[in-house]
């Protein structure tokens, strides 16, 4: 397999090429820092797959993954093997928001697992993928955290409606901010009230109570994640 390496740094960039090319199975084609230097790789050498961290210059957020995407989109017979140095729902969610077909989410501790990289490039450029058992776990987790909620039970518009709750505003400035009527979010609000069991105390202990609820259960992130 031809495969282009992105990692920004040098050590783990330089031991994950040879790793892989002391398999015998790989010939490393390039090996990179930025996600820019990336795809400019991919659109030169066509790489059977790539093997990138989610962390790259120049501002060390999730560039690997939007690299991945734009990788799909320019060059879908090219798999992807991302690599985080945690596991991490969010990063999860964000590579396979667009689908899993060749793409691999694997900790940066495989990488001394030949045989386990190896394997996921064969997938990913088989068009299939590959996540890492411990990001699975956390994953689990986290859906099984989200339905023991006692927001898991409410629609989205009345999240949006419980967050807006949570920022102090008033019925009015609710309606403004979510471009409803007064009376929807008062019905809204209603439902909230009901769903969270929160029918026998007065309005404003109801709303704190609603508020400290979404504040102690809401994912990270807000109601939207």
């Amino acid at each position: 397999m031809k495969v282009v390496i992105a990692e920004d740094h040098y050590l783990v960039r330089e031991g994950t090429r040879r790793i892989l090319e002391d398999s015998g199975e790989v010939s490393v084609i390039a090996a990179v820092g930025t996600a820019v230097e990336l795809l400019d790789a991919v659109s030169r050498l066509s790489p059977d797959a790539v093997i990138t961290d989610i962390r790259m210059p120049p501002g060390h957020h999730t560039e690997g993954i939007a690299a991945a995407h734009e990788i799909q989109t320019r060059f879908p017979s090219v798999g992807v093997v991302v690599l985080s140095q945690h596991a991490n729902e969010q990063y999860a969610f964000a590579l396979f928001s667009h689908g899993t077909a060749g793409l691999a989410y694997l900790l940066k501790e495989r990488v001394g697992d030949v045989d386990e990289l190896l394997r996921a490039l064969r997938e990913v450029v088989a068009g299939r993928s590959v996540i890492d058992p411990r990001i699975v776990e956390v994953l689990v987790r986290s859906h099984t955290r989200a339905s023991e909620s006692p927001l898991a039970s409410l629609t989205a518009r009345e999240l949006d409606v419980l967050g807006e709750m949570a920022q102090g505003k008033n019925n009015r400035a609710i309606a403004e901010a979510l471009s409803l009527s007064e009376s929807t979010v008062e019905k809204h609000v209603n439902a909230v009230f009901a769903k969270l069991a929160l029918g026998t105390e007065d309005s404003l202990h109801r709303r704190v109570a609603a508020v400290l609820t979404f504040l102690r259960h809401a994912p990270s992130g807000g109601a939207s994640l």
